[in-house]
């Protein structure tokens, strides 16, 4: 298991996202990796993928396979 020092990470939202809350994410890049967390948490549990994984997380989010 890798540990990443997210201290100095950069995140940031998606355009689609609204200044009023709600369901967003924020991603950071890494040197590896994609960090993904819950904008309403920062401080919350981080989700870590290599970047193939998240690009094709980011595929089906797009895709609607998600969508409730």
């Amino acid at each position: 298991m890798s540990t990443f020092d997210l201290s100095t990470a950069h995140w940031r939202k998606s355009s689609h996202s609204g200044h009023e809350g709600g369901n967003c994410v924020e991603v950071a890049d890494l040197a590896t990796a994609v960090a993904v967390r819950d904008s309403k948490n920062p401080d919350g549990p981080t989700l870590i993928l290599n970047r193939a994984a998240f690009t094709a997380l980011a595929a089906t989010v797009r895709a609607g396979a998600h969508d409730l």
